[in-house]
C-alpha cells in the first residue's frame, strides 16, 4: 500500500508537472499583437455596418470628406440594409465584415456606426483570415465587443475613435482636438506630423476639452483594453472578454445610471480583472441619468462617485474625465496598442508598437 501510494503521488507530480508545462508553452505559443499599417492618401477604405442601421446622409457626408483628403471609399449595395434595430442579419453582416478584410482593395474597415448587433456575430467570423490580412479597424461604443474579439482572438492591434456617422460625418464636423488625434492614430503622415524618434506622443487636451484627474500615483505602461463599459461587461465569461493582466484599462459608457455602472464594475472585480490591471483610464460616462428618476444627492453614489470607489485607492495610476467616450471631445487610442499612464503629470502617452 505504501509503494502503491508512492507511485500515485509520483505520477500526480508528474502530471502535475505536465499541466504547468503545456499552460506554459501554450502562453508561449499566443501569437504576438501586430499593427496594421497606417493609411496614405490614395488608400481604400471600406464602409461596413457591422451593428445598428446606418444614416445615409451622415454616411455619404463622410465618404465625401475622406475623399477630399485623398482616400477612395467602397461599399456594399447592401450597406444601408435594416432587419429590426440591426443592420441587416448576423449573416450579412459578418459577411459584409469579412469581405472588408478579405479584399486586397481594401487598406481600412470603418463601421458606419455602434448601436447594438456586434455581439450577435462574434462567433461567425474567422479570426485566422482577419489575422492573414490585418487591416486599420475604428469605431467605439458597440464596436467595442468587435474590437475586443479581434484583439484577443486575431492578435490584431484596432483603434477606439470616433466612426464615420459620429465624427467623420457629422454636420458640424470633429472638434480640432478629436481630429488631431483621430489622424494621427490612423494616417501615417499625420503621425508622423506628432510624434517624437521613439514614436511615440502625449495626449494634450484642449482647455476647452475635458481635464483628466488624476488618481493613484505614478506611472504604468501595458497595452490598452477595453473600450464601452457595457460591452466589457458584457464580454466576461465568453472567449472574447479583455484580457486585464498588465494592462491598461479604458472604459466609458453613454445613458447608464451610476447602480448600472456600479453593477459592471463589480463584475469586473469579482471576476479579477480590476485586480489584474496596471492602470486605467476612465472617459466620459454622458447623460448619465437620461433614463432614471431614482437618484440620489449623495455624491458617494454619482457616476464619479462610483468611479472613485473602485479606483481611488486602486493602488495604480488612474486618469479620471478624459476626453474620450460618447462625447465631442473624443481621443482616438489603439486597443491592443501600448500606452503609458503618468497620474503624477496626468498625462496619457501613446507609445508606438512593438
Amino acid at each position: 500500500m505504501h509503494l502503491r501510494f508512492l507511485n500515485l503521488l509520483v505520477n500526480g507530480l508528474a502530471a502535475s508537472l505536465l499541466c504547468v508545462s503545456l499552460a506554459r508553452a501554450a502562453d508561449d505559443a499566443t501569437p504576438p499583437m501586430i499593427a496594421p499599417a497606417l493609411l496614405e492618401p490614395g488608400d481604400t477604405i471600406m464602409f461596413v455596418a457591422p451593428a445598428g442601421e446606418l444614416d445615409r446622409q451622415r454616411m455619404m457626408l463622410a465618404k465625401q470628406r475622406l475623399e477630399e483628403r485623398g482616400y477612395k471609399t467602397k461599399q456594399r449595395d447592401d450597406l444601408f440594409a435594416v432587419d429590426g434595430y440591426l443592420a441587416g442579419s448576423d449573416q450579412r453582416r459578418s459577411e459584409e465584415l469579412m469581405q472588408a478584410f478579405l479584399d486586397p482593395e481594401v487598406d481600412a474597415v470603418f463601421p458606419g456606426t455602434g448601436g447594438y448587433g456586434t455581439m450577435r456575430m462574434l462567433d461567425l467570423l474567422d479570426y485566422d483570415a482577419i489575422r492573414a490580412h490585418p487591416k486599420l479597424l475604428i469605431g467605439f461604443s458597440d464596436i467595442t465587443a468587435l474590437h475586443a474579439a479581434v484583439n484577443r482572438q486575431a492578435r490584431l492591434i484596432t483603434y477606439h475613435s470616433p466612426n464615420p456617422q459620429w465624427g467623420l460625418g457629422s454636420e458640424e464636423y470633429m472638434e480640432p482636438f478629436t481630429e488631431k488625434y483621430f489622424f494621427a492614430a490612423v494616417e501615417q503622415a499625420a503621425h508622423d506630423k506628432l510624434a517624437g524618434p521613439d514614436g511615440s506622443y502625449a495626449v494634450e487636451c484642449d482647455p476647452s476639452a475635458p481635464q483628466p484627474v488624476a488618481l493613484g500615483s505614478g506611472k504604468a505602461r501595458g497595452r490598452l483594453v477595453g473600450g464601452n463599459l457595457s460591452l466589457v461587461a458584457a464580454l466576461e465569461g465568453t472567449p472574447y472578454a479583455i484580457e486585464a493582466e498588465g494592462a491598461i484599462l479604458l472604459i466609458e459608457d453613454i445613458r447608464e445610471a451610476p447602480y448600472r455602472v456600479d453593477r459592471m464594475l463589480r463584475q469586473l472585480k469579482l471576476s479579477g480583472k480590476l485586480d489584474q490591471i496596471a492602470g486605467a483610464v476612465l472617459g466620459q460616462f454622458t447623460r448619465a441619468n437620461d433614463r432614471e428618476e431614482d437618484t440620489t444627492d449623495d455624491e458617494r453614489y454619482s457616476v464619479d462617485g462610483v468611479l472613485r470607489q473602485y479606483f481611488a485607492d486602486a493602488g495604480i495610476p488612474v486618469l479620471m474625465n478624459f476626453p474620450v467616450g460618447h462625447h465631442r471631445y473624443n481621443c482616438a487610442l489603439p486597443l491592443g496598442g501600448l500606452v503609458e499612464v503618468d497620474a503624477d503629470a496626468g498625462m496619457l502617452r501613446v507609445l508606438a508598437n512593438e
